[in-house]
């Protein structure tokens, strides 16, 4: 990242590298901005992240991922006022080779449509099986899923849990991440993660 640490993160715009393949084996570190960086998702107190039921409902939805992608891990992540941090890993390469962390399922499917699995309290309108399971999908892809299944959930707690409405979308349109090439670095931005609502007033994503 240009010699900066991989814990200032001044601009959240994408750096996606041209011609990288993103559904190859490693660790991705995304951020999602709320549409004009509302607080939707609860509010720091002394330091702590206190999530109100749409907080806790995106992260239902980040651990749903892996029910989804089962060639994709969730690792440490983050739900803000108005942003949301993660470590995703890819555990599958472009030769359907799967490391040890997790198993090869039988019934893969490339590419099919994004369909998402009822969670408790944010019912969905559609589910799916072991048959619709997305394997070598590209982080692009799985964050996409993400945003739908998110934004929709947040639709019903509108509906019905009279959730604060959100400008046209839920989340900004792009979102930022960052490729993770070593341990040194995973375990910088694991810290930053952890430590980021301790350090929500410096935040630059506080306020507009």
């Amino acid at each position: 990242m240009n010699n900066k640490k991989d814990t200032d993160f001044p601009n959240r715009q994408s750096i996606r590298l041209k011609g990288y393949d993103y559904s190859q084996q490693g660790l991705y570190f995304i951020t999602i901005c709320c549409q004009d960086r509302v607080h939707l998702f609860g509010e720091v107190i002394q330091g702590e992240m206190v999530l109100n039921d749409a907080g806790k409902m995106i992260a239902k939805w980040y651990q749903e991922l892996e029910n989804k992608y089962p060639d994709k891990i969730c690792h440490q992540m983050v739900v803000m006022p108005n942003h949301f941090h993660c470590i995703i890993e890819n555990v599958r390469d472009n030769n359907n080779n799967v490391s040890d962390n997790t198993n090869n399922v039988s019934g893969d499917h490339v590419g099919m449509s994004l369909r998402g699995h009822p969670i408790r309290g944010f019912p969905e309108p559609v589910t799916y099986g072991m048959e619709n399971k997305i394997y070598n999908a590209t982080i692009g892809d799985a964050i996409g899923w993400f945003k739908t299944m998110t934004t929709n959930a947040y639709i019903h707690g509108v509906k019905t849990q009279n959730w604060k409405r959100f400008n046209k979308r839920l989340w900004q349109r792009n979102y930022w991440e960052h490729i993770i090439r070593n341990e040194q670095s995973f375990d910088r931005i694991s810290v930053y993660i952890a430590d980021n609502p301790k350090n929500w007033k410096a935040d630059k994503l506080l306020t507009d």
